[in-house]
């Protein structure tokens, strides 16, 4: 049996950490398998579904590489499909029309919690005779659920799972209106495209045996299912935007590499021994549903940033300045007239956590300072660093090869002939060269800038040495 999965989420808002770890485990499972994964927007929903949460769905998709196997379903395209589906079960006697008011509807609602009883349709128009209604009279059409019995099915993830029939009660499969319902649309689709397992989140596992009995209604092989547990915040709470952020799309902007979330996702819910690093190629052969905890995970902030630091430093640096890109053109930095972003990459991922933070902290390689840093600069640009800066712009504006070990070299003169310790003559230089006291080492960071943008700097330095001076 080839193995068919989807993701199929409802574009009511942005694609969310939890959406996206089910749609993982739907995407690695379908691949372990040589399967076939579907991308299917659920949008019934009319009134809250937008297109912009149906691209910030595809968007968050596509940044994280989970592309589904051909086209993208929208059920809103499939009515008269569905239709179809609901007169063949009220043909067959499995749906009938529901002629109940919203004030009776919600009387009984009220009347079932007064009594302390579960809350469902009472059946009153299950046998109802439809020619004794009038023929304008709005109705709904509900799907007649087994009186008796029990759905019993096998979760990969929670085991063994029986639910009364009586608990259920009759399911409402077409609206007023003439719409279908989630419940009903989800199980023509899954139907129609041969879904064989279906994981979801545990929110869905009420629904599970409604649909179950659909299936079995209209004769169709039930998928097998995997109920997924939540993810908590790290305080053990249901994960919300308090604990930062909750969209895939918002991970990119605050500077993760999607093969980090991804590997973070993947971790949250699912191990394989101690390992902590996965390749895709390794998940691809590793991973199974039925390896899936069935309990809740915590979702740890720290924890996905040490493995951003690990991808940004094990990775091609080019692969990681692909990524970098973004966030130099959402600050609307031109890199074009800099260093490449790989060397960036190469110098700068063991000092951050983000790509956003290698953004920031790399902004003099491309363009001027506004202002020094002015802790720094009241620290290292006193008086007394004149004579080293002026020194120093002297012998690196000499030189011919604008190598680091002949700027380390100029560097080392000055402070030799000066009789300075290094930090007397690099922290000054420091500031000068990038506005701030922090930078990879001054020969790896001066080489990777241009010559005539350095001198520059320095004696911009010196000239706000010498105000300084002046204003004592």
């Amino acid at each position: 049996m080839s193995v068919v999965t989807r993701f199929a989420p409802s574009p009511t808002g942005y694609l969310h950490v939890g959406g996206a770890r089910t749609a993982l485990y739907s995407w690695l499972y379908a691949k372990r398998n040589n399967g076939k994964f579907i991308l299917r927007i659920e949008d019934t929903d009319l009134e809250r579904s937008t297109p912009e949460a149906v691209q910030a769905i595809l968007d968050g998709m596509s940044w994280l590489g989970m592309e589904g196997d051909g086209e993208v379903f929208y059920q809103t395209k499939r009515f008269d499909t569905y239709k179809k589906y609901v007169q063949q079960l009220v043909d067959e006697d499995k749906a009938y029309k529901c002629y109940c008011s919203k004030e009776r509807l919600e009387s009984l609602r009220e009347e079932q919690e007064k009594n302390g009883e579960r809350t469902k349709y009472d059946g009153k128009c299950r046998d109802l005779n439809d020619a004794d209604q009038p023929a304008d009279a709005p109705f709904v059409i509900r799907f007649k659920n087994p009186a008796e019995g029990a759905v019993e099915f096998k979760d990969s993830i929670r085991g063994d799972m029986r639910i009364a029939n009586e608990e259920m009660d009759d399911l409402i499969i077409q609206r007023t209106d003439g719409t279908p319902t989630y419940n009903f649309c989800v199980v023509i689709d899954d139907w129609e495209m041969e879904m064989t397992h279906v994981i979801r989140g545990e929110d869905h596992l009420l629904n599970t045996p409604r649909q179950i009995n659909i299936f079995e209604a209209l004769g169709a092989p039930v998928p097998q299912y995997a109920h997924c547990s939540m993810i908590l915040g790290d305080d053990g709470k249901k994960l919300s935007k308090r604990h930062g952020a909750v969209s895939v799309m918002q991970y990119r902007d605050d500077g993760y590499l999607p093969q980090a979330v991804i590997n973070y996702l993947v971790r949250l819910g699912w191990s394989h021994g101690d390992q902590e690093i996965f390749s895709l190629e390794e998940l691809f052969e590793l991973f199974d549903i039925n390896d899936i905890n069935n309990s809740a995970s915590a979702f740890n902030t720290e924890k996905l940033n040490w493995m951003n630091q690990q991808y940004m430093k094990s990775l091609p640096a080019t692969e990681v300045a692909e990524h970098l890109s973004w966030h130099f053109n959402n600050m609307d930095i031109d890199v074009s007239k800099g260093p490449s972003l790989s060397a960036i990459v190469e110098i700068q991922a063991e000092r951050v956590k983000t790509l956003k933070e290698m953004a920031e902290i790399s902004t003099y390689f491309y363009k001027d300072f506004d202002a020094l840093d002015e802790k720094a600069a009241k620290k290292h640009l006193r008086p007394v660093a004149k004579e080293a800066l002026i020194l120093a712009k002297e012998k690196l504006n000499a030189l011919d090869n604008w190598q680091g070990s002949d700027i380390q070299a100029a560097i080392n003169a000055t402070a030799e002939e000066l009789e300075l310790g290094m930090g007397k003559v690099g922290m000054p230089l420091r500031v000068a060269v990038t506005g701030g006291g922090n930078s990879p080492s001054l020969d790896v960071t001066l080489e990777l800038m241009d010559k005539s943008k350095v001198i520059e700097r320095i004696a911009n330095a010196i000239t706000f040495v010498e105000q300084r001076e002046a204003a004592q």
